[in-house]
């Protein structure tokens, strides 16, 4: 029986990771040095997060990665970026999605979750008056 490994995601040079606290939250951006057990080297350079140490606490890890070398240069990474096509993973992730979701439903207005509410009961009583089958 083979072992199912308890973390699926390392913290590695080439780990994309999303900010989940500060002035840049929810911007992703990829490790490009460890510098001890508590902090690492970001940069994203698409995102525009300039190369920083931050906090793991402050950090999510995505099951996404890139090829590059530890400690890589912002034009050698961002090409990488660009190639792997990173952006476009992401926004396929069930992750991005909840999160985009999250975002349009917080900036409707009073009116649209009022239309909302009303498009939901029209909805419920058509289903309610099909045939069980």
């Amino acid at each position: 029986m083979a072992r199912i490994p308890t973390f699926q995601r390392v913290v590695e040079v080439g780990r994309v990771v999303m900010i989940n606290y500060g002035p840049d939250a929810g911007k992703l951006a990829v490790i490009v040095d460890i510098i001890d057990h508590n902090r690492a080297l970001i940069e994203g350079p698409t995102t525009g997060i300039a190369r920083s140490a931050h906090a793991f606490r402050r950090l999510t890890l995505t099951p996404l990665t890139i090829k590059v070398p530890r400690g890589v240069g912002q034009k050698a990474l961002k090409a990488a970026i660009e190639k792997q096509d990173v952006a476009g993973n992401w926004a396929k992730t069930s992750w991005a999605k909840k999160v985009a979701s999250r975002s349009k439903r917080a900036s409707n207005s009073d009116f649209d979750r009022f239309k909302l509410a009303k498009y939901k009961k029209i909805r419920r009583d058509i289903v309610n008056k099909a045939p069980k089958a």
